[in-house]
């Protein structure tokens, strides 16, 4: 069915919401009949009344069955909140901004519709009910399109961001060993020198040559193992950096990846709509205050 435009989860929806509206409002026409009743039952006794008896009745009566009304459409307003705030709630999973149009609210030819698809689903009392029990959160909107394949990209970036979020603290991590390997190497080298220092004052010049040439190869193994940690290093800084260059580019394309959504539903006729009718506001109330400051008092 398509009465209403949506599909049969959302239609399904709609109908138990109808449901819902159409249980509250008989029990509030119910309440309103006993009031009448009970007027009945316990004023109307006697055959004859003064029109001050009569119009004092009848105001008590417009009190209570007033102060019913109120309090429905108060809960009705409330109730229809609660049903926004589930729909909200929902779509901001999805990053979606939902936006309403009030004019359409007062729109007859759908308020017309609306009535007559409840009258074609509540006409026959025999019609079975959907079942309310583990319904399914509700559906991202505008299922399939542009949107979809918005929310696709979004979370295939995410899903890349944390990855190369990962790769980057492992780079880091042994960018950090390879500098700490470093550290210890030149401190075993202070250490041997100062050594050397300690042994020249108490060898002999052959002991010291021997020593000398020992130092010399010791030197000779560091500046290589130096020159590989170097290079090692090097490659990891490098690393690095291209990790962080296609974290800034993922993130970039997530940016625009939003933006992109953004635009689109603020190019649909809601968002349109809305806009043209605050522009009107704000015309109507630049006129309004031109004309207070024309009656106002010169100080």
């Amino acid at each position: 069915m398509a009465e209403l435009g949506f599909n049969e989860h959302h239609q399904n929806e709609a109908i138990n919401y109808m449901r819902f509206a159409r249980s509250k409002r008989a029990l509030r026409l119910k309440t309103i009949d006993s009031c009448f009743q009970d007027l009945k039952d316990s004023r109307l006794v006697e055959e004859t009344y003064t029109a001050d008896e009569v119009s004092e009745m009848l105001e008590g009566l417009r009190a209570v069955v007033r102060a019913e009304v109120e309090t429905e459409l108060i809960n009705a307003s409330h109730t229809n909140v609660l049903l926004l705030r589930q729909l909200f709630s929902q779509a901001e999973k999805f990053y979606l901004r939902l936006q309403t149009d009030m004019s359409e609210l007062e729109n007859r030819e759908l308020l017309e519709q609306v009535a007559e698809f409840e009258k074609a689903e509540f006409k026959t009392t025999n019609k079975k009910t959907n079942q309310e029990t583990n319904k399914p959160k509700l559906a991202p909107l505008n299922e399939g399109g542009v949107s979809e394949l918005l929310q696709k990209e979004i979370s295939r970036l995410q899903e890349e961001n944390d990855r190369l979020k990962a790769r980057l603290r492992t780079i880091e991590s042994q960018a950090t060993s390879a500098l700490d390997e470093k550290s210890k190497m030149e401190q075993a080298l202070n250490d041997l020198q100062k050594v050397r220092g300690d042994q020249q004052r108490a060898l002999g010049a052959q002991e010291i040559s021997s020593l000398e040439d020992t130092v010399a190869a010791l030197r000779s193994d560091f500046q290589h193992a130096l020159s590989a940690s170097s290079a090692t290093q090097k490659d990891l800084q490098e690393n690095l950096v291209t990790a962080k260059h296609d974290l800034l580019r993922v993130q970039e394309q997530l940016c625009q990846a939003e933006k992109e959504l953004e635009k689109k539903f603020q190019q649909t006729a809601a968002y349109r709509n809305m806009k043209e009718i605050l522009t009107k506001k704000n015309e109507q109330i630049k006129e309004i205050r031109k004309r207070l400051r024309k009656y106002e008092p010169d100080e």
